[in-house]
């Protein structure tokens, strides 16, 4: 009786251990401001890679000792390949798989950090996208960052998390949908 005693406490223990938080974000990364677009249709692959040690997207720390990890409902780097395709067809490119021109797209950084205090609550987010543009001739490198600070009296509500996030990412893909570089080189070099 004692050892299924023990094997119980165990399972319970270790369930409550393998269970996925309850606090999860909502993020949708996307471009509201293209003013960009080609003048004929290029093709293009994308892929896009997450190159983040954590994949969470908040870090709530509640004193010295204590740090909650948030993660988005939806994989990050999904969220941002379905933003860049979205963002690169509506400036007039047509992704394929076998094309000799490539986007490729790192994440570096995905992140809000809440530092939370009894009267008062800090955000501070930070998106880091690297934009590869690469043809059999050459490449066009490029880093993005945007970044947003907020903070309020009360405690930082997922939704307002969720905000602040999706605020950001937004900022980075306009920056790169607006970059005349980068479009300049794709528009010229790519076949």
């Amino acid at each position: 009786m004692k050892k299924l005693l023990i094997a119980c406490c165990v399972t319970l223990f270790l369930s409550g251990c393998a269970s996925p938080t309850d606090q999860q974000l909502n993020f949708t990364p996307q471009a509201d401001n293209i003013k960009s677009t080609i003048t004929q249709a290029k093709t293009l692959s994308l892929s896009t890679t997450d190159i983040r040690t954590a994949q969470y997207v908040a870090l709530v720390n509640k004193g010295e000792d204590k740090a909650l990890p948030i993660h988005a409902k939806q994989n990050t780097r999904t969220a941002f390949n379905s933003a860049f395709a979205t963002l690169l067809q509506s400036q007039g490119f047509v992704i394929s798989n076998n094309s000799d021109n490539s986007v490729e797209v790192e994440i570096e950084q995905v992140l809000v950090r809440v530092n939370s205090a009894t009267f008062s609550n800090d955000m501070d987010a930070k998106i880091t996208l690297k934009v590869t543009a690469e043809t059999p001739t050459g490449k066009f490198v490029k880093t993005y960052t945007g970044s947003a600070k907020a903070n309020n009296s009360m405690g930082a509500s997922n939704e307002q998390i969720e905000h602040i996030l999706n605020h950001v990412s937004k900022l980075v893909l306009n920056d790169i949908a607006n970059d005349v570089e980068l479009i300049n080189y794709m528009e010229d070099k790519f076949q």
